[in-house]
């Protein structure tokens, strides 16, 4: 375990919701860990400029909007791991001056990112020297995406059990990948008292329930959901969500103003885990968080519009496990809902595997496995160009050309993976190096003497800087190789 006294810090990133609503999570979670000092959260745009904040997050929703197909082909772009030319973008550098300064006054022991931004800039300041510290990263989706993978980090946290097959194929380490599922409330998962919450909010006994989510922002789809769902003839009643929107929530308060029997219409409330304990149906679209506390809570889900991309991959998880359908046409979302309506015993079954694929202790899950003492992973460069080759090529690391392939370097005494590097770097420290000893994958001794040897012999300079990152913590290594 680390120290007690330890110092965590907590990053993610407005864009949207859903980063920040798991970096919260994760604050929580920290909290009752009996190492941690201090838990801080801090949103990375929160210290940027005013422009460079509306070109992140509002431009992205406005080109949701109107190009959605420029963000699936910006999404496919960034797929793949170790795009090199932009690990942090000068661009970003440049406006996250102030995010540096606020991480290197807090001095954390261990700093973890719901976002990619601050989890590759976080890497860059421990690649440069100029952090010391823990970098656990932990994904708000479903899908692996390439912007996440960096140089340096000790964990890697993933919401299912390809992800982390796909993330090994390409060369991470296994024993840096744990599938944890997504932060969401952990009250999600808990019992609930059903009759109250529907007493509440007028709701009766005897019907399905179907929630109708607009997000936080209050996404205008929302008003096609409900003109259909007021067409339906299937006994229901229905709570819809408008977010933030009073203007989506005042033109729904209209819509439905002749039906208030059947439709409660909320703005943002902070009771959507009630609401989703005691629903039968979701409606609305497949972000990584809202999916998460829908499977957490057992919560079969009815998809519309998702983002090209991420959301689009949400969903395809989602059908394959059978906890939700899609509505491919606006036009026919109420045709959907009355469907699954009149079979409840196959709302029964998405429902039970909603269930399987929740994970509402993932926050705790999270934070009890970034305690535990692990050092740094270190991937030389010459290893991300071949992990980002078998990524393009749609192939496993290990299938790579012969010297081309990805190993990993052991510490024979723990373990741990602690570098990834080609199997032409790892003959080079077979030729000039001392053999280890007789001990579990043995390959060689390394040490700062021998380190300066291999300089000597002007050995790779790739090779020679990551063995000089993995000496940092330890004079003499013994190292395997898997």
């Amino acid at each position: 375990m680390l120290q007690v006294g330890s110092r965590i810090m907590i990053l993610g990133a407005g864009v949207g919701s859903g980063h920040n609503m798991a970096a919260q999570v994760l604050e929580n979670a920290f909290r009752h860990q009996p190492s941690v000092e201090i838990a801080e959260r801090a949103d990375v745009l929160d210290s940027t400029n005013k422009l460079y904040r509306k070109l992140y997050d509002d431009a992205y929703f406005k080109l949701v909007a109107d190009v959605p197909s420029l963000i699936e082909w910006g999404y496919d772009a960034n797929d793949v791991p170790f795009d090199l030319a932009r690990t942090v973008r000068f661009w970003d550098r440049m406006n996250t001056t102030s995010t540096v300064k606020q991480i290197k006054a807090f001095r954390p022991d261990v700093v973890v990112c719901t976002h990619f931004l601050p989890a590759r800039l976080v890497a860059l300041m421990l690649t440069r020297g100029t952090l010391e510290a823990k970098l656990a990263i932990v994904t708000t989706d479903y899908d692996f995406q390439g912007l996440w993978l960096t140089s340096q980090f000790t964990e890697f946290f993933v919401a299912r059990e390809e992800t982390k097959a796909h993330m090994a194929a390409i060369g991470v380490p296994a024993d840096r990948l744990t599938v944890s599922g997504i932060p969401v409330r952990p009250v999600l998962g808990e019992p609930v008292d059903g009759h109250a919450i529907r007493r509440k909010f007028g709701l009766t006994e005897d019907q399905p329930t179907v929630l109708i989510s607009a997000g936080a922002s209050g996404g205008s789809y929302t008003k096609v959901i409900v003109q259909q769902a007021l067409a339906l003839q299937t006994p229901f009643q229905a709570v819809i969500v408008c977010g933030r929107n009073a203007e989506l929530k005042a033109d729904i308060d209209a819509m439905v103003a002749g039906a208030t029997d059947r439709f409660k219409v909320l703005g943002y409330t902070t009771e959507m885990a009630d609401l989703m304990r005691v629903a039968t149906l979701f409606v609305g679209k497949p972000g990584g968080l809202s999916s998460s506390e829908c499977m957490a809570a057992g919560l079969p889900m009815v998809l519309i519009n998702p983002i090209p991309g991420q959301e689009e991959r949400n969903s395809d998880f989602l059908l394959e496990e059978g906890a939700a359908v899609r509505c491919n046409y606006t036009t026919t979302v109420g045709y959907k809902i009355e469907a699954l309506l009149r079979e409840p015993e196959r709302i029964e079954r998405m429902a039970a595997a909603a269930r399987r694929l929740g994970f509402p202790d993932a926050g705790d899950r999270i934070a009890r496995a970034v305690m535990r003492d692990v050092p740094p992973l270190w991937i030389s460069t010459t290893a991300q160009r071949s992990m980002l080759a078998a990524a393009e090529q749609g192939i496993a690391a290990t299938e790579l050309p012969a010297g081309s392939r990805v190993r990993t370097l052991i510490d024979s005494d723990t373990g741990f993976s602690l570098a990834v590097i080609t199997e032409t770097q790892a003959d080079l420290l077979r030729e000039r190096t001392t053999p280890a000893p007789l001990s579990r994958r043995p390959l060689v001794m390394i040490s700062s003497l021998q380190l300066s040897e291999l300089r000597r012999r002007r050995a790779d300079a790739d090779l020679l800087l990551t063995m000089r990152r993995l000496l940092q913590s330890s004079p003499e290594l013994t190292l395997g190789l898997a």
